[in-house]
This record gives C-alpha cells, sequence and structure tokens, in this order.
C-alpha cells in the first residue's frame, strides 16, 4: 500500500483529500503546517506528497526545496496544489515550483478526478524509480561480487605463477652455466623450462610452451615439466632427444588433455665430446652463437619441421646433432620473447628477435637482463600477451 502525505492549512482540504484518497487503497496522513509536513515525511518516507503552496510560515515551495535536500526523500512524486501559474502571464509561478523540485502541479479548485490521475501517474513514476533504484542496487552488490571474484581469481593466478616459477631451475655455474629469464603474462601462461645434469658427462636442456592461457595451461606444463625433472617416462632414453619427445607425444595427446598440445625444445648436450643433439617439437628454433671475437659472429638455428606435441599419434621424431665450438651460446626462448605488439600495430617478429639478438651479443656486457630491456622497449602494452622464457646457456 502506497504511503501519501497531505500538508495543507485548510482543515476541509486535508479532510476532503484524505478520504478521497482513502478510497482508493491508499496509506494517508495528513499535516497541518509546512514543519509538521516535513516532520511527517522524515519519519513516513511516503511515495508521494501533496502539498499546498499558499500556507502561513513556511510556504509549499520551501517545504519542497527541505524535502528534496534530505536523500531518503529524493525519489518521493511532489504534488503542489495551487491556484498560481494557471493563468496567461503566471508561468513564472510555475518555473519556479518545478526548480525548488516539484514533480506536478494540480490547481485549485480541485478537480477530484484529475487529482486521482494525476495521484495514479506520480505513484507509477515513483514505482518505476524503486524498481530503478532496486535493480541500480543489485547491480552494485553483483559488481562488487564480481570485484571481490576478481580479487580472488587474480590472488590464486598469482599463487600459481609462484609456483610455476619456484618449479624453474637456478643458473648452473660450472663448465656450463646458465641464465635464465621467465616473465609472465597478464594470465597464467604455458611456459616452462629446465636443465639438469642426466650424468657427469650429459646435460638437459628443454622449454616448452603449452597452447593457450590461463590454469589449464599450466597444469599441463607443469605436469611435463616434473615428468623431465623426475625422467619418469618409461622406456626412455632422456639422452635421445627424438626417444623423448616420442614418449611425450604418446603420454600427452591432446584429445585426452583439454585440447592443449606444447610444442618443445630439447636438447642434451656432451661436454667431453663438446656435441649437441637435438630434437625439436613445432617450437621456435634454438640459436646457437659462436665466434672467435665479438665483431666475427656465427648463427646456427636449430630447427626442424615435426609436429608439435600431441597433435598425432605415433610420430617418429628426428634428432639433429652438432659440434659446439668453446665459448659458444645456446638461445632457447618461446614464442613470447618476439611475438610483441608494437606500438604501431606489427609484430616484433622472429627475424627482428633474431637481428637484436646478434647485435646484443655483440656488445661487451651479454647478460638477459640487458637484452630483456631491450625487447621490452618495443612493447606498447603495460603487460606481454604471451609468457616471455628465454634459457641461455654458455658453453665454456
Amino acid at each position: 500500500m502506497f504511503k501519501i502525505l497531505v500538508i495543507d492549512d485548510d482543515p476541509t482540504v486535508r479532510a476532503v483529500l484524505k478520504s478521497t484518497l482513502k478510497k482508493q487503497g491508499y496509506d494517508v496522513t495528513v499535516a497541518s503546517n509546512g514543519e509538521e509536513g516535513i516532520t511527517q515525511a522524515q519519519l513516513l518516507h511516503p511515495a508521494l506528497i501533496i502539498c499546498d503552496w499558499m500556507m502561513s510560515q513556511l510556504d509549499g515551495l520551501e517545504v519542497c526545496r527541505r524535502i528534496r535536500s534530505a536523500p531518503e526523500l529524493a525519489t518521493t512524486f511532489f504534488i503542489l496544489l495551487t491556484a498560481r501559474g494557471a493563468a496567461r502571464g503566471e508561468e513564472d509561478d510555475r518555473v519556479r515550483g518545478l526548480d525548488a523540485g516539484a514533480d506536478e502541479f494540480i490547481s485549485k479548485p480541485i478537480e477530484m478526478n484529475e487529482l486521482k490521475a494525476r495521484v495514479r501517474a506520480g505513484l507509477r513514476l515513483y514505482q518505476l524509480n524503486q524498481d530503478l533504484q532496486s535493480k541500480k542496487q543489485a547491480l552494485e552488490e553483483l559488481n562488487q561480487d564480481l570485484r571481490t571474484q576478481k580479487q580472488i581469481l587474480e590472488t590464486e593466478l598469482a599463487q600459481a605463477a609462484d609456483y610455476v616459477r619456484s618449479l624453474l631451475p637456478s643458473p648452473l655455474v660450472g663448465t656450463v652455466t646458465t641464465e635464465n629469464l621467465f616473465i609472465p603474462s597478464a594470465q597464467l601462461g604455458g611456459d616452462s623450462f629446465g636443465h639438469n645434469w642426466i650424468d657427469d658427462d650429459r646435460l638437459a636442456i628443454y622449454l616448452l610452451d603449452v597452447s593457450g592461457h590461463g590454469v589449464g595451461s599450466a597444469l599441463l606444463s607443469v605436469s611435463v615439466l616434473n615428468v623431465l625433472r623426475s625422467q619418469s617416462l618409461p622406456n626412455t632414453n632422456f639422452s635421445q632427444p627424438s626417444e623423448v619427445l616420442k614418449a611425450l607425444n604418446h603420454a600427452f595427446q591432446m584429445r585426452k588433455h583439454g585440447d592443449k598440445y606444447f610444442t618443445i625444445w630439447y636438447g642434451v648436450y656432451h661436454r667431453l665430446k663438446r656435441q649437441l643433439i637435438y630434437a625439436n617439437a613445432g617450437h621456435p628454433p634454438a640459436l646457437l652463437l659462436s665466434s672467435n671475437s665479438i665483431a666475427n659472429i656465427e648463427i646456427q638455428q636449430l630447427n626442424s619441421l615435426d609436429l608439435p606435441i600431441g597433435f598425432l599419434p605415433d610420430i617418429e621424431f628426428e634428432n639433429a646433432v652438432l659440434e659446439v665450438k668453446e665459448n659458444s651460446n645456446l638461445y632457447i626462448f618461446s614464442d613470447g620473447a618476439y611475438e610483441i605488439n608494437q606500438p604501431d600495430g606489427k609484430i616484433l617478429g622472429l627475424d627482428a628477435f633474431i637481428s637484436k639478438l646478434m647485435k646484443y651479443s655483440q656488445t661487451d656486457i651479454c647478460n638477459l637482463n640487458q637484452l630483456l630491456t631491450n625487447i621490452l622497449g618495443f612493447n606498447a602494452q603495460d603487460n606481454l600477451n604471451d609468457d616471455l622464457s628465454l634459457v641461455k646457456v654458455n658453453f665454456g
């Protein structure tokens, strides 16, 4: 039942309006002056107020202004009863009423059918306003819930990224040294890498990149990384890259792993023979840089045409073998290292990345952080679109 407040200093008008409106099914309260009307309005929060304009002490305009200044009464529909503003030349009075916050006017003497119609129209507008306010509040609560869920998700993704980072190896020292870089994108990605001695003479080096982003890609990446670290693929010689990739392809078919596949570069370095044997399943080519001097650098791309892991069963992968000169550097990286969005909208690209790597290798200070700074200088965004993983291996 809608609450209506009638404010009028004429007892007859109050009685007539109260009787008429109660018969329409409204909950009606009356006040005999402006101050009493404001007090009642603050207590009742009525849906609609009918207030006389011309009253002693506090007129209807001032009542309207004070009602409108209260936030809890901002949506109350306000009707001014007046004999002013109806005739020609009295338009300014109606403007003053509207400026004070009045929503509607009813002229005296009051025509009851008109009053009933205007009250019904006012209450419809009030109800629409209430519905809008309710929906606004519901949306604000939903937005707050979404913000909370977003914060929780971001926290969990950050924790997952920290976990992935904790699994990545520390740099190697000794006859073979390594530098590692892992810069996660805005989302949790699917990059991971590792290097570990199989025995006293042979070092396994690998980097993989799972398709997509998010928790699913990260989980698959961690699973593969743990398999390689623990060398837990059955009947597999981990010093033979082609066997490792074949076993991975058998164990991680994409139809059994959420339609996700991954690329991987896997190599084994024999320190006594100074020999590198490798296989590549759809991964960007590793780069082997050899030099007699800073000015004379030879670069080899260690690529293959083999498919990524998980595409098709029973694929045979091929090994490639090469000799490694002293003080050569091997760079293994994910495509996030060169798929950088530049300010002109173009992608940096592999060729440009190789060119920058060559220039970087000709400097006296050769560390991955310097290279990273150079690469990120071309990034047009605050975050990377994909994880950036980069491993440098120096064969001393």
